[in-house]
This record gives structure tokens, C-alpha cells and sequence, in this order.
């Protein structure tokens, strides 16, 4: 059996861009958010704070090989960068995978999730404000998209199947919509300059059912915790126990209340539980999501994965390792974590100040119990 390699999907938004100041203010990055949040309720455990890392900028070079070290030490293979190419030459926080190509450093594999959504002010309630728009422009684009990819796909770090490329579509409705012969005319270009393809890959955004085989793709990462938890996001929706039930003693007695906010929360044990891989009509790989709270970003409009734990992220491991046993036709064993470190979404591997290295360490465990059954 091929060894298991987890791939985390890796946000390179830790330093300050031109735009992020324009739209947000000075200085805006990730942490912007993760640092101002507040708890909603009571017993919401906001604001979390880093740990080991501290709230670090990726333009530092001594960070980037911490993150990768741990990551190493912790059984994690690669990165998936997060890629933003919006047509026409247009880029957003492409600095840290310049960097990591052009000093050769760290010494870590990566790879692209290419992000092909638009951006808009959703994140801060300004959701009608357009900020970068997602286009395919023409072909002359596309060549210039690819020439840009050519030399990270070129690099021994970038993960490659069968000497193809690893390319990840975040939105492949999007991509057809706009060009649906973008990734043939893709492949076709690696072919020119020497690799046998791209292996594209569609992201988890998009229900497995989907037919992404005639779409052109050679694999996806799995719907599987999205459709386990979409159940309860649409049964729950309450602000905590404790606040339902002040609320309903001061309607008793007659004290008039005001309305709180809700928030929708769900109970992870539940959404573990119900977790369940199955395949789509191409190879599918698991994805495991550690945790989630996107309130930092969102406020009441944001959801949150309530009841989180190491123990409940091994559960999850275990899962798709049994289910990764089963596919010894697939080209490689990918395992992919949603994510190293969306840290505005609580959505992260990095040690944080509550549970340390406590996810990092399920990891391990479950790798190496994995390995040695082999």
C-alpha cells in the first residue's frame, strides 16, 4: 500500500497588500480579524490566539521554515497554496509562493488550489462591493496564466503524479461556465513543456454526485464532511442553552427582552458521526476539517463546528485512512486537512493556546499506526 500524504490547504494572507489596505485599512491581513473578535454568547471561546507561531508575517523567511518543519515533524506532506489569478494578469497575495520559488526555501512540497472565485466584501458586510472579479478573458490569458505556473511546476518541490503537475480548481462549475476548454488547453501546454500533463483535481466545494470526469478531471477532494454537516446547519440554529433559557425565564416573568442575534451552531460529535467517504466517478480523495468558526469574519452571520477536539480530528483521521486502505488503484494516497491555518475561519492545524499541538499530534498518531500496518 502507498504511504498516506496529507496535503493542507495553506492561506498566504499574513502580510499587508496595496488592496487589503484600500478595502479594509492599513495594515490589514488575516489576523486583523482573528485579533478584534469577541465571543457572541456566552461560552463562545472567542478570540483564539496563536501559539508557538505567534501572530507571524509570512514575508519573513524564518517563518515559513517553522511552518514547514512542523509541518514535516507531524507527518503533513505538502501545502496546497491558496492561488489567485482573476484574468487579465490580475494576482492577489502571490508573494509568499514567489518567494518560496525564487529562494528555493523551505525545503517542503507545495502545490496550487487555483482560489477562481471572485472576491467580494461578504467576509466584512459588504457583501454587494465587488473587489477583484473572476474572469477568463481569452486565450492569450490562459498562456500567461500558465507561463506564471510554469516554473513552481517545474521545481523538484511541486507535487507531481506520474510527472504531471498536481493542480487544484477550487470552483470547476465557475471554470466551465466561463472556458470549459481551459484545462485540456492547460494540459496541453504541460505536454509542450515536457511534463505527460496535469493531474487537476476538483476541489471539496462541489457535491461529489457531479459528473467531473467529462468535465476533465482526473480526481477531487471529497464533499463528504459538507454533506455530513449540512443537515444540522439547516435543524440548528440557536445563540447557547444557557442564554435559551434566561430568555425564556424573563418571558415568564414578565420582563420584556430583546431579540438576541443568533448564530447557527452545530455539535461536531454529531457531523464526525455522519461522517462518510464514498466516490465520485473519479479517484476521490478524503477531506478532514480539524475545526470551525468563521464568526471572526462573519459575526452573526458566521457558523461554528461547537464542541471541537483532538480526540474528534483522530476520528476523522481514522476514517479516511480506512477508506484510503480500499483504493490501492489510486495513483497516490492523498489526505487532505482543510486547513493548516484559516485562522479567521478557526479552521486550523497550527497550535493554537487552548489545544497546543493536541490536532497535530492526532495526525501523527493515526499515520503512524497506519504505517505500521503496512
Amino acid at each position: 500500500m502507498k504511504k498516506i500524504k496529507p496535503l493542507a490547504f495553506y492561506l498566504p494572507q499574513y502580510h499587508p497588500v496595496p488592496e487589503n489596505d484600500e478595502w479594509w485599512g492599513k495594515g490589514f491581513t488575516e489576523w486583523t480579524n482573528v485579533s478584534k473578535a469577541q465571543p457572541l454568547f456566552e461560552g463562545h471561546e472567542q478570540p483564539i490566539f496563536p501559539a508557538d507561531l505567534g501572530y507571524y508575517d509570512l514575508r519573513v523567511p524564518e517563518v515559513r521554515e517553522q511552518q514547514a518543519q512542523m509541518a514535516k515533524d507531524y507527518g503533513v506532506h505538502g501545502f496546497i497554496f491558496y492561488h489567485y489569478w482573476f484574468g487579465s494578469g490580475k494576482q492577489l497575495l502571490e508573494r509568499v509562493a514567489n518567494d518560496v520559488l525564487k529562494s528555493g526555501r523551505p525545503d517542503f512540497p507545495f502545490c496550487f488550489c487555483w482560489a477562481n472565485e471572485t472576491w467580494s466584501g461578504i467576509w466584512h458586510g459588504l457583501s454587494e462591493k465587488i473587489l477583484a472579479e473572476q474572469t477568463y478573458p481569452d486565450e492569450q490569458d490562459l498562456i500567461a496564466h500558465f507561463e506564471y505556473l510554469l516554473p513552481f511546476f517545474k521545481d523538484e518541490r511541486y507535487i507531481k503524479v506520474d510527472n504531471k503537475p498536481l493542480f487544484i480548481i477550487y470552483d470547476p462549475n465557475h471554470l466551465n461556465e466561463g472556458d470549459p476548454h481551459y484545462i485540456s488547453k492547460f494540459r496541453a501546454l504541460a505536454i509542450e513543456n515536457g511534463f505527460d500533463g496535469l493531474y487537476v483535481m476538483a476541489s471539496n466545494k462541489l457535491s461529489d454526485d457531479l459528473d467531473f470526469q467529462s468535465m476533465g478531471y482526473d480526481s477531487k477532494i471529497s464533499n463528504a464532511f459538507h454533506k455530513a454537516w449540512v443537515p444540522h446547519i439547516n435543524k440548528k440554529e440557536y445563540i447557547s442553552h444557557s442564554q435559551y433559557y434566561k430568555n425564556r425565564i424573563k418571558g415568564l416573568i414578565g420582563i420584556k427582552k430583546k431579540e438576541q442575534p443568533k448564530v447557527r451552531i452545530q455539535d461536531a460529535q454529531q457531523v464526525v458521526n455522519d461522517l462518510k467517504f464514498e466516490e465520485s466517478n473519479v479517484p476521490t480523495y478524503p477531506c478532514i476539517m480539524p475545526n470551525w468558526d468563521n464568526t471572526p469574519r462573519s459575526g452573526y452571520r458566521g457558523i461554528i463546528l461547537a464542541n471541537n477536539s483532538p480526540e474528534l480530528f483522530e476520528k476523522q483521521v481514522e476514517k479516511a485512512a480506512k477508506y484510503l486502505e480500499d483504493k490501492k488503484d489510486y495513483p497516490e494516497q492523498f489526505l487532505i486537512v482543510k486547513s493548516w491555518n484559516e485562522w479567521a475561519e478557526g479552521n486550523i492545524l497550527e497550535p493554537d493556546r487552548k489545544n497546543g499541538f493536541g490536532y497535530l499530534n492526532a495526525l501523527k498518531k493515526i499515520l503512524n499506526k497506519h504505517s505500521r500496518n503496512e
